[in-house]
């Protein structure tokens, strides 16, 4: 299984990953800053599971989720965010993603999601 973690935040990136780790171990995780990256980093890696920010730079998560999946349509994508309007839930589900979580991730949420995915 390989793995991305899209955040601008450089501390809510390595949060997740610590709390991904602790239940994936060494699997592959990358790591991108905003949506141009995690879609160069789609493209050449095919990842399976995406964990995304909506609020970044250069390309928000709104515009890069479906670029993601076009490029791995087999990819599971859990939106990440502080965001938690019912609006914004909506958008992403309709978008593609499989769910819309809030942060932070600690070890007992990602747990419950990757139990759900």
């Amino acid at each position: 299984m390989k793995y991305l973690v899209v955040d601008d935040s450089k501390l809510a990136r390595l949060s997740l990953i610590k709390s991904l780790k602790s239940h994936v171990g060494e699997s592959e995780i990358f790591q991108a800053t905003n949506g141009l990256e995690a879609v160069a980093t789609m493209d050449k890696e095919k990842v399976d599971i995406v964990f995304l920010d909506l609020t970044m730079p250069e390309m928000d998560g709104y515009e890069a989720l479906p670029k993601l999946l076009a490029s791995n349509p087999k990819a599971k994508v859990i939106v990440v965010s502080a965001d938690v309007q019912k609006q914004a839930q909506k958008k992403v589900i309709a978008l593609g993603a499989q769910i819309h979580v809030q942060k932070p991730i600690n070890i007992e949420k990602m747990h419950d999601i990757l139990e759900i995915i």
